[in-house]
């Protein structure tokens, strides 16, 4: 099996805070991070995307060498790893450089030493290292809070520049480098340091909506962005123009402003950037940016990446979004053409298309968040932690009259029968609901701990797990239920029932890593000893022509079986996604689609043996 597309995951952002992200203007890739995942992704084609996850804590900066060959990132643990930017990324160095989280981290021109900054949590700060022996290189005093971000002059005489949360900006000469004069500019968090290019100036911006450039050598100041027209909200983030003319600036005001800078070091203004499409909520506040080559690139607080071509601004920018939390469920949609749609706990429902990506996120009139979900045609039922069912009508990229129905009880898992579609069954702690035409017309107490449930397409059988691994089989007369049969064979809970498009089988999952694939009619074991899984399974999914059945693991692993070859001659996709597999569909016979904790989402191309 081999990996055919990745939808990535967007930058994990946070309120109040930017966001920095950096690239390689050779291969013209940015680099950000997202949980415990270091992104690669192209800008010409955001579908060529490359993760690192070997980082054993959220990572929350990374930045390519000069020469483009090594990454180094860093965590909330304090700890950078440096390596390798392409093939299999193998590991340099591992370096614990702070005792709090890493917040920013830059190499010196030459490749040879880094320095980062970030929470010390009482010891320093900033670190300057060299990259290969991790010795250090300086000594820096100065700051009494968390220190945002750090500069290192591109050119020698090397300087390097750190600013932060107790207002100061903080200039130091070297190396060894220490500390040589301190700034007091600005009245509020100072969010980000650069230096021009060719290291005659540098910037900082600050929540105080300020920026600042000051001479690169002495670390005099030359002037200001000026205020007539400057930003609104604090500005999170700045970035040079390759030529060192220009800056860009982002801020909470939601917009992105490109400033000419002269050459005695005064700022104007030259254009403001907006994002079409936005609702002007605050997911369009603007954290992270970056200039590089042509692309001008900006991330909002949503997630959402907006490219604009620097030569021509007028140009409405190509934007892409996707999730930031884990895609807890998937349905691929039968249409015109094959779709997906993925929802996240966060209540984002987002729509992708095979070969193309991102296709644009729902519009939904109320976020609540998603527990369970289910996809039919024009027809989205979720469920959240709240006791209400959320029923969207959807057409064309729009969701129109959105119903919730309270069912007094916190719903455990849901199934639509499209063959009549009034008909809703969801299942609760001890019983099952059945909701027509958005009313709850009934509620049964079934006596046991129910976890799953799957109904059949014409709304006439049902058959729901229990706690106690065993699968009760039932007819569906009007709305009330009949118990036909109880199957025995699972020794966990059951987590995942779901009927083979046929309907000729159904094959069930539990917690216990086990899965059975049923003959509906004989009610025997079609398949057993699916037993690969070495954690629970989560997701379960069915072949368009019923003979394959591919599941997905908290083990990170997804494994297709065929229904008529025994359980060994399987197909494994090992560490599929990074912290577990959640969300599971086929897009075809030989296309199967998985999501999951690292919030992207991706598709696996085989050939059935």
């Amino acid at each position: 099996m081999e990996l055919s597309e990745t939808y990535a995951c967007v930058p994990s952002t946070e309120r109040g805070r930017g966001i920095l992200i950096s690239g390689n203007s050779k291969s013209d890739t940015i680099l950000y991070t997202n949980g415990r995942s270091v992104v690669t992704l192209d800008l010409n084609n955001p579908l060529k995307v490359s993760i690192y996850g070997e980082h054993a804590y959220p990572a929350t900066v990374a930045r390519y060498s000069p020469n483009g060959e090594w990454i180094a990132s860093g965590d909330v643990s304090g700890t950078v790893r440096i390596w390798g930017a392409y093939n299999d990324h193998v590991l340099k160095n591992e370096f614990k450089v702070l005792a709090g989280r890493i917040d920013d981290l830059q190499w010196s021109a030459d490749g040879m030493r880094i320095v980062a900054s970030g929470d010390g949590k009482g010891k320093s700060l900033v670190r300057a290292f060299m990259w290969d022996s991790g010795s250090n290189v300086g000594e820096f005093d100065g700051h009494s809070r968390r220190v945002l971000s750090c500069a290192i002059k591109p050119t020698r005489p090397f300087r390097i520049v750190t600013c932060g949360e107790d207002f100061l900006v903080n200039f130091y000469e070297g190396p060894p480098f220490k500390f040589k004069l301190s700034s007091r500019e600005h009245s509020n968090f100072v969010n980000c340091v650069r230096f021009a290019p060719d290291g005659g100036k540098f910037i900082t911006v600050s929540s105080d909506k300020k920026g600042i450039i000051y001479d690169g050598k002495t670390c005099e100041i030359l002037g200001e962005l000026s205020s007539d027209d400057g930003h609104k909200g604090s500005i999170y983030a700045v970035s040079w123009s390759p030529d060192g003319k220009q800056v860009l600036t982002v801020s909470a005001d939601k917009s992105a402003k490109i400033w000419d800078i002269s050459d005695n070091g005064s700022g104007s203004l030259n254009t403001t950037l907006n994002c079409p499409g936005s609702s002007g909520g605050v997911d369009d506040m603007l954290v992270g940016c970056l200039w590089q080559n042509d692309h001008i690139v900006t991330v909002s607080l949503g997630g959402t990446i907006s490219i604009f071509s620097a030569s021509d601004l007028d140009k409405s920018p190509f934007q892409f979004s996707g999730h930031m939390k884990n895609v807890s469920s998937l349905a691929v949609l039968k249409g015109n053409a094959d779709y997906i749609l993925s929802g996240s706990y966060d209540g984002l429902i987002c729509k992708w298309m095979l070969g193309r990506g991102f296709c644009g996120k729902l519009q939904r009139t109320q976020n609540s968040q998603i527990k369970c979900f289910a996809a039919h045609e024009e027809e989205i039922v979720t469920s959240g932690y709240d006791n209400k069912i959320s029923r969207i009508s959807y057409k064309d990229d729009q969701c129109t009259n959105e119903e919730s129905i309270d069912i007094g009880n916190q719903p455990k898992d849901l199934s639509l029968a499209p063959l009549s579609p009034d008909l809703l069954l969801v299942t609760f702690e001890s019983g099952v609901v059945f909701l027509r035409d958005g009313k709850v017309v009934s509620t049964i107490n079934l006596g046991f701990i129910v976890t799953a449930l799957a109904v059949t397409p014409d709304g006439t059988e049902a058959v729901i797990g229990g706690q106690d691994g065993k699968l009760h089989l039932y007819s569906i007369n009007g709305d009330s239920l009949t118990e036909e049969a109880v199957l025995e064979r699972h020794r966990g809970a059951i987590s995942v029932i779901r009927y083979s498009p046929d309907l000729s089988m159904f094959a069930s999952a539990d917690l216990n890593r086990e899965a059975v694939v049923w003959d509906r009619v004989s009610r025997e074991m079609k398949l057993k000893n699916m037993l690969y899984h070495s954690a629970r399974i989560n997701c379960l999914a069915w072949s368009p022509n019923s003979t394959m059945v591919a599941t997905g693991s908290l083990d990170t692993c997804v494994i297709v079986y065929e229904v008529d070859k025994p359980a060994a001659s399987r197909m494994t996709i090992k560490g599929a996604h990074l912290g577990g597999v959640y969300g599971l569909g086929f897009a075809d016979d030989s296309h199967v689609v998985s999501s999951g904790e690292d919030a992207c989402i991706r598709v696996w191309s085989f050939t059935p043996r």
